[in-house]
């Protein structure tokens, strides 16, 4: 494979590639161990488990693959790395234990809609920082205001409160997001 030409936004090729796919099997591999080494600990993962946290972790690592790939600028793919992890962060949680009570209720399914904003908001913008900024801003206030409606509901007030927290890396990513704006404006790069 022929390498990308640097766009003098930084390097093109992802010097984190081993890390991250790296980190995934490594994650992927923990529960495994867990069930082998300590039985009993509470750790029982059937197949299907070991498969769908395959196949998201494959979708993250996937999705960081591609936006560092449309940019060399160290802003945008901090932005792109924290924007993913909170969207796998968000789902993981919510198939595990479920963000509001338990992961049966099906108020949980609305947390759906937050990494769904971000990646829609994403294919409106052409992936352009501005635009990710204003998408990840929105799956930021998408999240608040689902948390917010379950604590005015009075259901699961830790939950909602730990759910509302998750707020947080989709509004760090959208402030990366408008750094790496700001430099694309300064330098004219298309990212």
């Amino acid at each position: 494979m022929a390498a990308r030409m640097n766009d003098g936004s930084g390097a093109r090729g992802n010097r984190w590639r081993q890390v991250i796919w790296g980190g995934a099997a490594c994650l992927l591999l923990l529960p495994l161990l867990a069930m082998r080494l300590f039985p009993g600990s509470g750790v029982d993962w059937s197949p299907s488990d070991f498969a769908v946290m395959g196949a998201m972790l494959a979708i993250a690592c996937g999705a960081y693959e591609l936006m560092a790939w449309m940019s060399g600028n160290t802003a945008f793919r901090a932005a792109a790395g924290v924007a993913i992890l909170a969207g796998f962060l968000t789902v993981w949680v919510n198939l595990a234990v479920g963000m509001i009570g338990s992961e049966d209720n099906p108020y949980n399914l609305l947390f759906a809609g937050v990494p769904a904003v971000a990646v829609l908001g994403g294919v409106f913008a052409r992936m352009q920082a501005r635009g990710m900024a204003s998408a990840t801003c929105a799956a930021a206030l998408a999240q608040a205001l689902l948390a917010g409606f379950a604590l005015v509901a009075g259901w699961d007030d830790r939950g909602a409160v730990l759910s509302a927290a998750f707020s947080l890396p989709w509004l760090l990513s959208a402030a990366l997001f408008a750094v790496a704006a700001r430099a694309s404006d300064r330098t004219g790069a298309r990212r």
